[in-house]
């Protein structure tokens, strides 16, 4: 059964559209003026309502979404309704028409949703990267390896548990492109999918003494209460590319899906690519380290944030260059002593 939303009112206008897109009023403001919302009439405020936002459990877990929504809310006149339940599935309920906006971290999977004309004006947001956890004694040996396939083809030789997620979410997408590479394959009684979310997935990890693929952002925020440990990084320090992790904002296509909040998704996108969101993810630290990087602002146009990755001869003959603008985005934003 379709998600019953209330829907904003439509005599607001294409002019309020771009308004919203450009997030004007208070939320461009970096002091933080939680009064913007009654100052600033309709070229901020179209109308209460609710926004559905499909979103990976990596955002979630973290606490993010809970440092980023409530000036939106409050700006808007909008609630927030988060739909927390990974990439593949967030995707799937965007398709079904049950989400006005998703915040994932697959781009091929983004690509293909772009393609099938799901969504439109997608955006780059922020971006971390993945790790390969374990328990401390390591009993695959694969601490400090440099190559994300070799770990992998390690802990299968060794028959080390491994918990995948299972999901389709981008974790589990990244994961299995990995297996793709590696020498070996999963295939024994070692290899577990867990079907949960990524916190869910790192306790049953931690419980079971097993390795697994996590976003660094949720392993940081849980690493207090687990005794797992990195033992292969990502290009946050140094790691393989191929463990990059960046995330996206797409609206849904209201000429595909008429009964989506089109407004309130364009103000959403726009609000998490404003400089006070970019801000907000920049500062958002747990158990003091920062989980997510922003990348939504730029000097230099990025015009392949917004269409899919090959979508012009030339790009499809030079896709490696999409690892070159995630390594500049670390060495532009991640500290040399993060």
């Amino acid at each position: 059964m379709p998600i019953q939303r209330r829907r904003f009112i439509q005599a607001a206008g294409v002019g309020t559209v771009a308004g919203l897109a450009g997030c004007t009023g208070s939320l461009g403001n970096q002091d933080g003026n939680q009064n913007g919302s009654q100052n600033q009439g309709s070229s901020g405020n179209a109308d209460n309502g609710e926004l559905v936002l499909a979103t990976t459990t990596s955002t979630y877990d973290t606490g993010l979404l809970d440092e980023l929504h409530p000036p939106f809310e409050d700006a808007f006149g909008v609630t927030i309704k988060t739909l927390s339940k990974g990439t593949g599935a967030s995707i799937r309920t965007a398709e079904d028409g049950d989400a006005d906006v998703i915040l994932v971290h697959a781009r091929g999977a983004e690509d293909e949703f772009l393609q099938a004309g799901h969504g439109v004006n997608r955006r780059d947001v922020m971006f971390n990267d993945f790790v390969i956890v374990g328990p401390e004694n390591d009993p695959a040996g694969i601490n400090g390896m440099s190559s994300a396939t070799e770990a992998f083809s390690t802990i299968a030789n060794q028959q080390a548990t491994f918990l995948s997620r299972g999901d389709d979410s981008g974790t589990n997408k990244k994961e299995l492109a990995i297996w793709e590479q590696a020498s070996a394959q999963p295939n024994g009684k070692w290899y577990r999918e867990v079907g949960k979310g990524m916190g869910d997935t790192l306790t049953q990890a931690n419980q079971s003494s097993a390795y697994t693929l996590a976003d660094r952002g949720t392993f940081l925020s849980m690493k207090n209460d687990i005794n797992l440990v990195i033992h292969v990084q990502g290009p946050l320090k140094d790691g393989p590319v191929i463990l990059k992790n960046p995330y996206g904002v797409i609206p849904v296509n209201p000429a595909k899906h008429d009964n989506t909040n089109y407004q309130a998704a364009m103000a959403y996108a726009g609000y998490l690519t404003s400089p006070k969101a970019q801000n907000l993810i920049d500062n958002y630290t747990a158990n003091g380290s920062q989980l997510f990087f922003p990348n939504a602002l730029s000097e230099q146009p990025n015009f392949g944030q917004y269409v899919p990755q090959g979508y012009s001869a030339q790009q499809a003959q030079s896709l490696s260059r999409e690892d070159k603008k995630y390594l500049s985005w670390v060495e532009q934003n991640v500290p040399a002593d993060y």
